[in-house]
């Protein structure tokens, strides 16, 4: 029904609302409403999950015929729910492991969404482009089972205007998607998704945010950025883990044995998405592309260098408060050693120096700016922690403040000083 939407023109949206009028009214019992019914729609007596999912995919369909979403995004955002949700579900007839339903419905959504691409494509007499069909698909493999971590089986509506949404933003700013750049891109973060997850350094949700954000970085910046992101998650992967059990004695460790979830990548890495966004953004922006650069640095060493003071300076006595420097426990909020600032500066320099080497534009000087910036970061977050952080103002708040921080100070520093 979905690839049929070129033949179908501005009816497209006519096959999925009969569906949703039949799900919701008309088919009660029977075969098919066992075929397609839910746990929660065996106790209604309405195919509640079918109704939705058709009403979205309607939705979805009025976009692209009224407003201007591209058809191969529609048809894609379609298939890649649909059979990522049929991916997840036959990993789930042989096994019970989180990761491997994940990787179920990211594979199956992938091809879905591929052929999906490639079929409206064949119907419309366009250019088949591989790369770009790849990186769209798995791009939104990776947002929609994202989305089925973080929400309920019911909230597929949600999950598939929501990957339709986000697909048109990525087609859009893909001006240029290379064969070397996309099979890179896929390749190593497929690789260190896997990895981070078999190391117990991110649960499912945080291997996914991890592996979309590393996705759209090498895509939309190259592997210069990309290295920049991953020596924040593997130093700072590493950190976490070393001498965990004798931080766990302390009362300072991570929980979940140090994996990250999605809220804790998501405070540390938002700015550095919005960052690399606005770099691929930045040919029709009245704004220079290097100064994305320097906020993107500055935001990863402001994370890197809180993430080394945290985990290195909670292994020493004596910490102190940052605002008054009186004497507090160790893990208290905005309590600091005096080895852990050492560590957090060193956190800082190590992004500095990666974006020396492998950022065009970043000299000598501006990786300084990134080092200055990425400690200030650590410093805002310390601040923060002493003052404001708790049941309000939660700690991935302070990270997302923090990495902010590192960030426009880079950048304005580089604006003023280049």
């Amino acid at each position: 029904m979905a690839v049929a939407a070129p033949v179908l023109g501005r009816a497209a949206f006519v096959p999925f609302a009969a569906v949703a009028l039949f799900a919701a009214f008309v088919i009660t019992d029977g075969p098919l409403f066992e075929l397609f019914a839910r746990p929660s729609d065996r106790r209604e007596g309405r195919l509640n999950g079918l109704a939705g999912f058709a009403l979205a995919a309607a939705g979805l369909a009025i976009l692209a015929t009224e407003i201007g979403l591209p058809v191969p995004l529609f048809v894609a955002a379609v298939l890649v729910l649909a059979y990522g949700n049929l991916g997840k579900r036959l990993v789930a007839e042989t096994s019970d492991e989180p990761f491997l339903g994940a990787a179920g419905f990211v594979i199956g959504g992938s091809v879905a969404g591929v052929a999906g691409q490639a079929a409206v494509a064949s119907l419309t007499a366009a250019p088949i482009v591989a790369p770009r069909f790849a990186f769209l698909a798995v791009a939104g493999s990776l947002v929609a089972a994202l989305f089925r971590e973080m929400l309920f089986e019911r909230d597929d509506p949600l999950v598939m205007l929501s990957t339709g949404l986000l697909l048109w933003l990525f087609d859009a700013l893909a001006v240029s998607v290379g064969t070397v750049d996309v099979a890179a891109a896929l390749g190593v973060t497929i690789l260190l998704g896997y990895a981070s997850y078999a190391l117990g350094a991110a649960s499912v949700a945080g291997m996914l945010s991890g592996v979309l954000l590393g996705l759209l970085v090498i895509v939309f910046g190259g592997l210069g950025w990309f290295a920049v992101l991953i020596s924040f998650f593997g130093i700072g992967a590493l950190s976490t883990k070393f001498k965990y059990e004798e931080k766990k004695r302390r009362g300072v460790a991570e929980e979940n044995e140090g994996a990250r979830g999605t809220g804790n990548v998501l405070g540390n890495a938002t700015v550095a998405l919005v960052c690399v966004i606005g770099f691929a953004a930045s040919h029709s922006l009245p704004v220079d592309g290097t100064l994305f650069q320097f906020a993107f640095a500055g935001s990863m060493a402001a994370a890197l260098s809180d993430t080394l003071s945290s985990e290195i300076g909670g292994l020493y006595d004596d910490p102190r408060l940052i605002t008054t420097l009186e004497p507090v426990s160790p893990g208290t909020d905005g309590g600091v050693t005096w080895q852990g600032e050492v560590s957090g500066l060193l956190g800082a320099g190590i992004v500095g120096g990666v974006a020396l080497a492998l950022l065009p534009e970043v000299t000598l000087l501006g990786a300084a700016v990134v080092t200055v910036g990425g400690f200030l970061g650590m410093t805002a977050d310390s601040v923060l922690g002493a003052t404001v952080e708790g049941p309000q103002f939660g700690n991935e708040a302070v990270n997302f403040v923090a990495t902010l921080v590192g960030a426009v100070v880079s950048t304005l520093a580089a604006f003023v000083l280049f």
